[in-house]
């Protein structure tokens, strides 16, 4: 069974940073991509980042410069690490990857207030 157990997150202001971690268990992780999004109230969910298999990584242009995906293959953990937040960043993050089938961590808030 994949897991995806999340950690981090929480509320920061302005320019502050944080970082989460997902942790994957069930899956060949070293082999697989992985992504974080992001869904704030009233808005579709959507891909902030994503890193491959190999370590290639791609971030959406609201995100870019300021937030970085890496992957820990020993320890099967995914983090991103933000920087320079900012209100808009606010919404609930989650992490997923497909093996199979999507596979969703449990989400974890981010806060950034002005």
């Amino acid at each position: 069974q994949v897991r995806l157990v999340q950690s981090g997150g929480g509320l920061v202001q302005a320019g502050g940073s944080l970082r989460l971690s997902c942790t994957v268990s069930g899956a060949a992780f070293k082999y697989a991509t992985m992504d974080w999004y992001r869904q704030a109230p009233g808005k579709e969910r959507d891909l902030v980042a994503t890193i491959s298999s190999n370590g290639a990584t791609n971030y959406s242009d609201s995100v870019k410069g300021r937030f970085t995906i890496s992957r820990n293959n020993a320890w099967n953990i995914v983090y991103l690490q933000m920087m320079n937040l900012k209100p808009e960043d606010t919404a609930v993050y989650y992490c997923k990857t497909y093996w199979h089938r999507d596979h969703w961590g449990q989400g974890t808030q981010v806060t950034v207030s002005s």
